[in-house]
């Protein structure tokens, strides 16, 4: 029987950048996939924070020269990539100069968060599936961590539905604590609308007062995980609209905590079998 395969797409991971809960878990999670018999990708993005030298990233040529279109300019896709000694893993990193060289994450030395912050989100969106096309590799399982990930589930299931390599994906779209959306301009539609999607099919991603990307990636996934313990408000309200799986996920310090991670997937993935 053919392994299963599981993308974990995240915006920061573990010993890379340390930024939050979701480092750790992007750190754990794939390495416990993978010693459990599945077939892991991860695939993050290339801050300017990140020491190339020590973590030995180097370009993957085969996969680099892509151009990803935001707001009708075109930005070159560098894919670089880094091995994990301990885990038997690689990570791969998706780097662009204007996006990712500056020496600060997602906020200013002023702790303001970067104006381009949505155009950085597209680009790695829609990098990250281009990118895993290329691979050549079909994804039983597309685990999305942080808002930065969250145009994936919209752009799997519209723009890219017509792509053979994601019809049989599971997208489930893990939630945080830690977005920054209040900083995001009404321009977001505009910016997100890529391969002839509309500002109305980013309807989902509004919430009347502004841009909301946990409510759109809810919509779009087909399961969510509540990865906080302090989840954003207003999010039991939006899971009880949405009728998706949930998971719950433990506390970290839990021993077996990682355990209901693959029991969550493996129960989205007898669901495909048995509908």
């Amino acid at each position: 029987m053919d392994k299963k395969k599981v993308l974990i797409v995240t915006q920061e991971m573990d010993p890379y950048t340390n930024l939050s809960t979701i480092s750790e878990i992007a750190r754990k999670l794939p390495q416990y996939v993978q010693e459990n018999g599945m077939e892991i990708r991860v695939l993050m993005p290339r801050f300017g924070t990140i020491n190339e030298r020590r973590h030995r990233l180097h370009e993957v040529v085969r996969l680099s020269g892509m151009n990803i279109i935001v707001d009708d300019d075109d930005f070159p896709l560098i894919i670089k990539v880094a091995s994990l000694p301990e885990a038997r893993m690689q990570v791969y990193f998706l780097d662009n100069e204007d996006f990712f060289k500056r020496k600060q994450v997602f906020k200013d030395e002023n702790g303001e968060p970067f104006e381009d912050n949505p155009d950085r989100m597209v680009f790695f969106c829609k990098g990250v599936i281009e990118t895993v096309k290329k691979f050549g590799w079909p994804p039983d399982i597309v685990h999305c961590h942080g808002w930065m990930t969250s145009l994936i589930p919209l752009y799997l299931k519209t723009a890219y539905k017509t792509e053979p390599l994601f019809q049989q994906s599971k997208v489930i779209y893990s939630i945080y604590d830690n977005d920054l959306q209040q900083a995001f301009s009404d321009q977001f539609a505009v910016k997100a609308s890529i391969n002839n999607l509309t500002e109305s099919d980013l309807g989902a991603y509004q919430n009347g007062t502004g841009v909301n990307l946990n409510k759109g990636a809810v919509k779009y996934a087909d399961a969510v995980v509540i990865g906080s313990e302090n989840p954003p408000s207003g999010l039991s309200k939006l899971l009880d609209e949405q009728d998706k799986p949930v998971l719950k996920a433990p506390a970290s310090e839990e021993d077996d905590y990682l355990s209901a991670y693959i029991e969550f997937y493996n129960t989205l993935l007898e669901e495909e079998v048995n509908p």
